[in-house]
């Protein structure tokens, strides 16, 4: 028997609840944002009218404005959706008890077994949602995730969408490729140079070509494309493994120098390594985030020799990161570095280290100057490059920034 699987995505979630607390705007083009003046200004979501403007999540807020005059731009919120996420989520779960988070409005549901069927479900969701949260929310009913999440963006606002195996060539396969969930912007240009520009395309494609090309990921989509999802729904009562831990920034002004890198990455670095003292992780690979001014985006990591913690360990190796693929000339706008391939702090095998009375020395002067900011702040105690430059320094990654939670 297959399996009902429903995904519920939230329709334009942060500008929903926004409206909710303001319902002047209801009838205005409405953009949630970050913070202009700190060059965060990136539209986080917008609603039905913004959307009818052109404007897409992830652009900058001089591009929205350029579409749309009359744009109505509201800070984020983050405890609000936060709240509406977890009441979302209560609902959910009195249908099931395998409902996976995918992202803070998305979630999956298993419900095979249920007495009603999955759109019988779907509708009384739906339903429920509005009346008791006051939003909407577009769901996907199908026999596996990637279908189902692709039936909740089928069609919106409001609306249940049902992909089965009879029907699913028929809706899915003249999509364009960049509508296969997980098929970003860069692999949908490689893709289009094999000639693959649909999912049918993806479908019918030579699978050991694009295991040639792609690795494991090009077999892994080729099998979406085909139906053959076969991944469960995380059940809501299992517990969940942080993978990494990381903090990216968009500077107050571009980064054009490698002195203009090295204070960035050292904020973040700190911010990163104390995040992972205090989770009691040690990272083995260092991975760089790098954005330019064109919005064009690199990711680049390395294995390092030995896990760690320190600060100096995360910036030797992002530095390394920049210096090796970082185009000269061309300026930055954001910045990231997260801390991959974690390991518990307990497990290190500390014979296979060099100098690891150096490293206890090291290790010790990190974890004080965390309990020094953790009394006093955290600019009562700073490195001395911080200094140089108050402008691009002058912000806490874990405070500032808004965290997006995978997990409610």
């Amino acid at each position: 028997m297959d399996r009902v699987i429903l995904h519920s995505d939230l329709n334009n979630f942060f500008a929903s609840v926004e409206c909710l607390y303001h319902p002047e705007l209801r009838d205005k083009p409405v953009a949630v944002c970050g913070d202009i003046e700190k060059r965060h200004g990136i539209v986080l979501a917008k609603n039905v009218l913004a959307k009818a403007c052109g404007i897409r999540t992830g652009e900058t807020i001089s591009a929205a404005r350029a579409k749309c005059r009359d744009l109505v731009l509201v800070k984020p919120h983050m405890d609000k959706y936060v709240r509406f996420s977890r009441m979302a989520r209560e609902i959910y779960c009195e249908y099931s008890d395998q409902v996976e988070n995918f992202g803070i409005d998305e979630c999956w549901l298993d419900v095979t077994g249920h007495p009603l069927t999955g759109v019988e479900i779907a509708d009384e969701l739906r339903m429920r949602i509005r009346e008791e949260l006051g939003i909407t929310a577009s769901i996907g009913v199908s026999y596996n995730k990637i279908f189902a999440k692709m039936g909740s963006d089928y069609k919106k606002p409001d609306a249940t969408t049902v992909i089965t195996r009879e029907n699913y060539k028929r809706m899915l396969w003249p999509l364009p490729v960049c509508e296969m969930l997980f098929v970003g912007r860069s692999t949908a240009m490689k893709l289009k140079l094999l000639g693959i520009v649909s999912i049918g395309d993806l479908a019918m494609a030579d699978c050991e070509l694009l295991d040639d090309i792609f690795g494991k990921n090009g077999v892994l989509l080729w099998k979406f494309a085909n139906g053959l999802d076969m991944s469960p729904v995380i059940a809501s009562d299992e517990s969940y493994t942080i993978k990494s831990v990381g903090n990216t920034t968009t500077a107050p002004r571009d980064l054009v120098s490698e002195e203009d890198v090295k204070v960035t990455l050292w904020v973040l670095c700190e911010s990163v390594a104390a995040r992972l003292r205090a989770d009691h992780f040690k990272c083995t690979t260092v991975q760089l985030h790098m954005r330019d001014t064109d919005l064009r985006c690199m990711e680049r990591q390395e294995k390092l020799p030995f896990p760690t913690f320190l600060a100096r360990d995360l910036f030797a190796s992002a530095m390394r990161l920049y210096r090796r693929h970082h185009q000269a000339g061309v300026p930055l706008r954001s910045i990231g570095v997260r801390g991959c391939g974690l390991v518990s702090e307990e497990n290190q095998q500390l014979s296979f280290i060099p100098a690891v009375d150096d490293l206890y020395k090291r290790e010790t002067l990190e974890e004080t100057v965390d309990g020094i900011r953790g009394r006093f702040g955290n600019d009562a105690i700073q490195r001395g490059i911080l200094l140089t430059d108050r402008v691009l320094s002058g912000f806490t990654p874990r405070d500032d920034h808004v965290i997006h939670p995978d997990r409610i």
